[in-house]
């Protein structure tokens, strides 16, 4: 599996341009449905980000701890409907998702699982391919799955974890905190595309979203906090 870096996001991005903005199209569509107290958490690129990834991981299983309104369920769906294969099982305490994520992509393709993920995570069945994780960003939670989830995942799967780098640096005793040493301890390298840490990267792709008219927004917050990494 290759590092993701730049060169990586810059390829998947070219590759998959015409895929991605159907994707970013269909988000708008159901963006605009959202009403109420639903909210979409990700931002655009860090949600094209993780579309890319999951199309060029091609992954049979994915997990994602922390659906919420299912703004990022949607864009992994759309991810595996366009590959073809794949199903997504995600974890939360609230199942609001289950009323917001579009039938026609969940059907068939993403199990809801209602609980503490640290209470039904061995309900699954089979190893993940993929696991994206925005759930409760405390350095407590972050204890939990890098001491208990992470050991039992086979090498060379890709992680995405939200709300790391909406500042320079992780806050202090927080999720990303406990993260980020976690990574530096073990020489695992991340990318980010979040401007507060990775200005130039942010701007690399700003102009590259702008050569594949791939620039109108989808949503307006610019923060883009989350890192992505690869199991070794």
């Amino acid at each position: 599996m290759r590092p993701i870096d730049l060169d990586l996001i810059v390829e998947l991005y070219e590759k998959y341009a015409e895929p991605l903005a159907d994707a970013r199209n269909a988000q708008r569509e159901l963006l605009a449905r959202f009403r109420g107290p639903i909210k979409a958490q990700l931002d655009d690129i860090e949600a094209e980000i993780t579309y890319l990834l999951v199309r060029d991981t091609r992954p049979e299983t994915v997990v994602e701890i922390g659906a919420l309104h299912g703004w990022s369920a949607s864009w992994i769906l759309r991810a595996l409907v366009d590959n073809g294969t794949g199903h997504l099982f995600s974890y939360d305490l609230i199942d609001s998702s289950e009323r917001t994520v579009p039938a026609e992509l969940a059907a068939g393709r993403r199990t809801f699982l209602h609980g503490d993920v640290k209470d039904r995570w061995r309900e699954l069945e089979s190893s993940p391919d993929y696991v994206f994780i925005d759930a409760a960003h405390s350095g407590r939670f972050a204890r939990w799955y890098l001491e208990h989830l992470f050991p039992g995942l086979r090498s060379g799967v890709r992680v995405s974890v939200h709300d790391v780098f909406h500042f320079r640096r992780p806050v202090p005793l927080s999720e990303g905190a406990v993260l980020m040493r976690h990574l530096g301890r073990h020489g695992m390298p991340y990318f980010t595309a979040a401007p507060a840490r990775a200005r130039q990267t942010y701007q690399r792709l700003l102009e590259l979203r702008r050569d594949l008219k791939l620039d109108q927004p989808v949503r307006k917050s610019t923060d883009n906090p989350m890192v992505y990494f690869t199991l070794g």
